[in-house]
């Protein structure tokens, strides 16, 4: 069932983090993905280590990030669930250490309520939560508990099972639903602080992907910022015919395409380039240098 948005005024598109208050309606914000895991299909454990992790945390707000989401379970296809001691034996110390190091705003990459309040004890301020406040019943508690914010993202099925013969009436449709599912559960905690993500391969088709990314515009009904992470994804190898490691250039489409379609943020793995590519869009869409 869909729920009412709020209107959309530039205050409520203002999230304060901290000391730090950012206007998602001013330009488009980058999120860098830091995944502290040994098997992610992005980066092969390149940060499975606690010097290397940090060290590319500090690069990235460096390259330009406004946030550094911080994960220790893969979510790729096919992939079973971590247990929550090794999740957290993989990213508290990583949100510990950064919490020292940066001023940006730490996500925890996380569908666990135990892991995710364990991070806000460590100093992250926001819960990224793949299953959009459908897995843990008691993580919305957990975000309202500490005044954090939370991303809510779609996913059909679950990691190990989203790729196995997705379908969908209305897609576009459903993802909705599905949100203001999560946002209804988020509000009835008291969460203010509220960013949606349509989940770009997760549970999707390649048609799928494609008709999300087209339509993202229709996401702003919701009333909160729309974040949009199609960063490396397979739906660019299956275009492209390349493999992760080659898809830089297909992402750069795919984020533009996604500024342009009104995204508010997006998530990356290549903060820089990302950064540039963004700060060009964003010029063109707004008629001025931001």
């Amino acid at each position: 069932m869909m729920i009412a948005p709020p209107s959309l005024t530039a205050q409520s598109l203002t999230y304060h983090f901290g000391s730090l208050s950012y206007d998602f309606s001013s330009r488009t914000f980058l999120i860098g993905i830091l995944n502290v895991t040994p098997d992610s299909f992005a980066n092969g454990g390149r940060y499975f280590d606690l010097e290397k992790a940090v060290r590319r945390g500090i690069e990235m707000e460096r390259e330009g990030a406004d946030f550094i989401d911080v994960g220790g379970e893969s979510t790729r296809p096919g992939s079973d669930p971590v247990p929550t001691e090794e999740e957290l034996r993989r990213v508290i110390p990583v949100i510990e250490e950064l919490k020292t190091r940066v001023t940006v705003p730490i996500s925890i990459d996380t569908w666990k309520s135990g892991v995710a309040r364990k991070a806000l004890d460590a100093g992250a301020t926001i819960v990224n939560d793949i299953s959009g406040f459908h897995f843990d019943p008691n993580m919305p508690d957990v975000v309202a508990e500490y005044g954090a914010s939370v991303i809510l993202m779609h996913i059909k099925g679950t990691p190990k099972t989203m790729q196995q013969h997705p379908t969908y009436q209305n897609v576009l449709r459903e993802v909705m639903d599905y949100l203001a599912d999560g946002i209804e559960k988020a509000r009835a905690s008291g969460i203010q602080q509220i960013i949606v993500d349509p989940g770009i391969g997760f549970g999707k088709r390649l048609i799928d992907n494609l008709e999300i990314l087209r339509g993202l515009r229709e996401l702003k009904q919701l009333g909160f910022p729309v974040l949009v992470g199609p960063s490396r994804k397979s739906f660019i190898g299956m275009i492209l015919d390349v493999p992760v490691e080659q898809r830089l250039m297909g992402t750069a489409a795919a984020i533009a395409a996604s500024i342009l379609n009104g995204a508010n943020v997006v998530r990356v793995h290549d903060v820089s380039a990302m950064k540039q590519l963004a700060s060009v869009v964003d010029a063109i869409r707004l008629g001025k240098p931001v």
